[in-house]
């Protein structure tokens, strides 16, 4: 039933766009760039410490066994050892100061739609570039993952200026091939991967079949849904009879967006489904990134960040 939501509106221009040029690829590479310098830019003055205060050390692994200290947390004792040398030893672990970051990126059809200056995917192209520039920074190997109906390019983590240029250019450039959205076909690329990755799943989440999927990979990972969405996507606006079409399957509608109840009725089941959402991210106990197109990344990202850094401290506070 969401196929249509996240349809054209062929009635209403996009403003801000403009002619296409005579060289694709001469603009492709303008618009990475740009997108590079940018999200440099966003790094350096304001997101460098966030990222490296909310993921750096995450991760821990076995180090060594000592024998118990006063004030040593029992839940860590290594009873196996402790049988064995008849007093008590507990495991210590070390920080994991490399992280590994994988970008998972929706670039079905629906993707395509915005009715600004700026696509879903461009918003989601400027969230890599900026995620991929601060693992950079911190030396953190990065990987990306297209998917739509099928996986659509899977490049491995790695390090390097060279290999940000590559993935930002890819959620640009890749289409996908098929229509519609398939969530599980992502879980045997992620679930084969040799270590624990902190994983952004960048969607619209507005097709169905996302849970089992999510519940999977967070068993694995540690995942942070990240929802892209448009402002008309949300709301309809007041424009009298519009056709929706949607770029997956092609089913078109006509709705009268003068009646009160059925903009009423639209934004009610939007935010319901929305609503559902978040709670489902909740219930994994997963950070949820929320984004819009009209409003860039740098300022969902800090409060993404901030609050992050509030749980991870309460949890600390309490183990």
């Amino acid at each position: 039933m969401w196929s249509w939501i996240t349809g054209w509106l062929d009635g209403l221009a996009r403003p801000g766009l403009e002619e296409a040029p005579d060289d694709p690829t001469e603009a492709l590479t303008r618009r990475v760039r740009r997108l590079e310098l940018r999200a440099a830019r966003l790094v350096q003055e304001h997101l460098g410490g966030a990222y490296e205060s909310v993921f750096k050390g995450q991760g821990i692994e076995f180090d060594e066994v000592r024998e118990y200290q006063a004030g040593d947390d029992p839940r860590r004792i290594d009873w196996n050892v402790t049988a064995r040398m008849d007093r008590p030893y507990v495991k210590t672990f070390a920080e994991e100061r490399e992280l590994t970051i994988l970008l998972v990126v929706d670039v079905s059809a629906s993707a395509e739609f915005g009715s600004g200056a700026q696509r879903k995917r461009e918003l989601a192209a400027e969230l890599v570039a900026t995620i991929a520039g601060s693992a950079l920074r911190n030396q953190d190997p990065v990987g990306l993952c297209l998917f739509s109906d099928r996986v659509a390019l899977y490049l491995p983590p790695h390090k390097g200026r060279g290999h940000i240029h590559r993935l930002i250019r890819q959620v640009l450039e890749v289409h996908p091939e098929g229509p519609g959205t398939r969530y599980d076909v992502v879980v045997p690329v992620l679930m084969r991967l040799p270590r624990r990755c902190v994983v952004f799943f960048i969607s619209d989440f507005l097709s169905d079949g996302y849970e089992r999927p999510l519940r999977l990979l967070a068993t694995r990972h540690d995942l942070v849904p990240v929802s892209v969405l448009d402002p008309r996507e949300r709301q309809l606006p007041e424009v009298g009879l519009v056709r929706l079409r949607d770029p997956e399957t092609g089913q078109v509608a006509v709705v009268d967006t003068s009646d009160p109840a059925a903009r009423e009725a639209y934004q009610v089941t939007v935010a319901a489904h929305l609503a559902a959402s978040v709670a489902f991210f909740q219930r994994l106990g997963c950070d949820h990134l929320a984004l819009v197109t009209d409003q860039g990344c740098l300022k969902p990202l800090l409060r993404f960040f901030r609050a992050r850094q509030g749980r991870r401290s309460r949890r600390r506070a309490c183990s």
